[in-house]
């Protein structure tokens, strides 16, 4: 279900904005001027988990903290009073946490009490506040209440999400389960509602929608973990008296920032690229570090500190420069260890699931060349990927074929995936989805690319990376357009096209009664905003990045209701294919 809403351009990402409108709240909701003299107000930030998820990925440590954020604290935790700070609160405005709230009143434990909420509060709980704070005497206590209507995500420049927390409650699963009721879904369209609105107030854009007619889309059209990467590092083997055993895997977490060049160069690159831009980011260190060494061993300081070479550094302009780049070298040796141990952790999933197998086949099945293998043996494989990898594999084959396998085949291909540990409930809901939206001849457009081999994984391997990559088959990258893409290339250009003239156009400037379904704007569109409800990926946003790189002049954001990979969506599809 994708809706498509057209906004007009936008100065500034939606990135910078609601980093904007953070930053103006913090500091007491006048705008932050920068490179301001003085120091700022010290204050104490109490947040929920909501407005946790909004900040993390916006603001650092260090950026609260030039704020004059001394401490952040949840909201329902354990708080001692500092009755000489002014706290600022960013937080939903539910029944929760308003009581809370309340008695934080009650308690007295901050000097002064900005409220901020995340959306719009009630005047009912507006109230309540007012009647804690008359009690508790706080009246004058209480400096600012503020609607923020910052109720969303922002991951990228131009990609947000709705939630993270209860996340569950706006998933494809919520929005498709066959025992919904009326009024839940309701509840389910309001959240999305509010979370949109939230958006365009602060993009400052008013949208004209373009809609897929019976859908959860045209129902939102009608009205209207996060950034950071975790990984587990095994440390060998340690030796003990008893033998050798595996020593406990450390854990790590990175965060990708829009300050990390690499990152935003190469986050939407494929692997093989990415391994050999890493192996050229080591090099060229490498090649620095040697560099100083060598100054180094001709001045005869070798094994000298730092401030040594710091002292007698006037004696060469080369070498002034070699140790006033160290600062520099460090961050750059910082974001090359980074990206090196993800690039290894995502080769070894690669090598361990035998990914690279099967995106090849998935390739072949979608543009329907013939196979290598017969599906049935790489699924009977013990040793190529999970469970969840040999299903996503037969769900797109079964979803892509134009006539659906025969009940005597189709038992094979159960049998197979049942044996390899399989739960069956996913194929069970995609049968019904498939025969109730007649969709078994609607994959045939995704082929008609250009097939580019990428050699980049042999080069990788013959240039002496670290990277071990025996073993990995080469990535054959395709330029495609996505289902999504095309839409939007269709309601973008206003073209004329089966998959699209039906859609629903929607024009605030347009008077009520309307045909909403006759465009009033004939033009090509610049800008264009596309909200996938019930669940968007990482895939679909970069091939709409892709797209829009060959559009001069044309920009797009791309948000959904919740972001989730294959595995998620897949546990998914098994709930509602539960009997």
């Amino acid at each position: 279900m994708v809706g498509v809403k057209m906004a007009a351009p936008a100065a500034a990402s939606i990135r910078d904005r609601q980093t904007v409108a953070l930053k103006r709240m913090l500091n007491f909701n006048v705008p932050h001027v920068k490179n301001s003299t003085g120091e700022p107000v010290w204050k104490v930030l109490i947040y929920d988990r909501f407005g946790q998820d909004i900040i993390s990925p916006l603001l650092s440590v260090k950026e609260l903290r030039d704020m004059g954020i001394t401490l952040h604290l949840l909201l329902h935790s354990d708080r001692d009073p500092i009755p000489d700070v002014p706290a600022v609160y960013f937080v939903m405005p539910t029944e929760e946490n308003i009581d809370r709230m309340c008695q934080d009143l009650r308690n007295q434990l901050y000097e002064s009490y900005y409220l901020n909420f995340i959306s719009a509060i009630s005047r009912s709980k507006l109230e309540d506040i007012a009647n804690a704070a008359l009690a508790a005497s706080a009246v004058t206590q209480v400096a600012k209440v503020f609607d923020q209507y910052l109720n969303f995500i922002t991951l990228e420049d131009d990609m947000f999400v709705l939630c993270n927390q209860n996340k569950e409650l706006v998933s494809y699963r919520a929005i498709n389960r066959p025992d919904i009721t009326d009024t839940e879904m309701e509840t389910v369209m309001d959240t999305i509602v509010d979370s949109l609105f939230c958006f365009f107030v602060t993009l400052g854009a008013v949208p004209i929608i373009r809609c897929s007619r019976g859908t959860a889309a045209e129902m939102v059209a009608v009205d209207f973990h996060l950034n950071r990467v975790n990984l587990e590092e095994s440390s060998g083997v340690e030796n003990s008296p008893a033998g050798a055993r595996p020593k406990r895997k450390n854990k790590k977490s990175y965060d990708l920032t829009p300050v990390d060049k690499f990152w935003q160069k190469h986050k939407g690159s494929p692997f093989p690229e990415v391994a050999e831009s890493v192996q050229q980011e080591l090099e060229s260190y490498r090649a620095q570090e040697d560099e100083v060494k060598r100054l180094k061993s001709i001045m005869g300081l070798e094994g000298e500190d730092e401030g040594a070479i710091s002292m007698l550094s006037d004696n060469t302009a080369k070498l002034t420069s070699a140790v006033s780049s160290l600062p520099e070298l460090l961050e750059k040796k910082r974001l090359i260890d980074l990206h090196t141990n993800v690039a290894t952790a995502v080769l070894e999933h690669i090598k361990a699931r035998k990914l690279d197998v099967y995106f090849e086949y998935e390739e072949k099945i979608m543009s329907k060349t013939t196979l290598d293998k017969s599906l049935l043996d790489i699924i009977s494989d013990p040793d190529a990927g999970t469970p969840e990898d040999k299903m996503r594999l037969f769900l797109i084959y079964y979803i892509s074929a134009q006539q659906a396998p025969s009940e005597a085949d189709l038992e094979q291909y159960k049998k197979a995936l049942t044996d390899a540990g399989c739960n069956l409930n996913p194929l069970q809901y995609i049968k019904q989805w498939k025969a109730f939206a007649k969709m078994a001849s609607a994959p045939a457009s995704y082929g008609n690319t250009t097939t580019k081999p990428m050699g980049l994984l042999s080069r990788v391997m013959n240039t002496g990376s670290q990277f071990v990559m025996e073993g990995v088959k080469n990535l054959v990258l395709k330029q495609q357009n996505l289902p999504v893409t095309r839409i939007l290339d269709n309601l973008m250009e206003m073209k004329s096209n089966p998959e699209t003239d039906d859609y629903r156009y929607f024009d605030p400037k347009m008077l009520r009664g309307n045909d909403s379904s006759v465009p009033r704007n004939k033009n090509p569109f610049q800008e264009a905003i596309v909200f996938v409800v019930g669940g968007g990926n990482y895939i679909e946003y970069q091939n709409l990045v892709d797209y829009i790189k060959g559009k001069q002049g044309k920009h797009i954001l791309y948000g959904c209701s919740e972001l989730f990979n294959a595995t998620q969506f897949i546990k998914q599809l098994s709930q509602l294919g539960q009997k």
